[in-house]
């Protein structure tokens, strides 16, 4: 019983502060809004096809499979922005930290894929992509 309730209490503070940070994108303006800055808009477009790829997964009832499944949208969404970051930034640093972001994540989506094909339940095996995403 008491391992039950640590595995769920992850997930339901995961779950919240997804829906948190989605009612607080909320007053950002939408990527199809002009702001003027390409970069800017690029970078709230990505969060929001995260947010809208996060949403699309249901939960499996595998704490483990259902951070997996929730991550991988999260991370491509880290690289998509830290490769707006790469067209449109300017300082040394943050460039050189948008490098480490898209390589440190393209790792970790690799391996998240193939600890899902081992350990995710095969009626759950369809994971949404993220929005955009060119099969590997």
């Amino acid at each position: 019983m008491r391992t039950g309730w640590r595995l769920l209490i992850p997930s339901v503070f995961f779950c919240a502060l997804a829906i948190q940070a989605m009612q607080h994108d909320s007053h950002l303006p939408k990527p199809n809004e002009s702001t003027g800055d390409p970069d800017w808009s690029e970078l709230t477009a990505s969060m929001e096809r995260m947010h809208v790829a996060m949403a699309a997964i249901s939960p499996s009832g595998a704490t483990d499979v259902d951070f997996v499944r929730l991550m991988l949208p999260h991370h491509q969404a880290a690289i998509e922005m830290a490769k707006t970051q790469l067209l449109y930034g300017k300082d040394p640093q943050m460039r050189r930290l948008a490098q480490e972001i898209i390589t440190d994540q393209q790792s970790e989506i690799q391996l998240m894929q193939l600890w899902l094909k081992q350990h995710e339940p095969q009626e759950t095996s369809k994971t949404p992509g993220f929005p955009g995403d060119k099969e590997n």
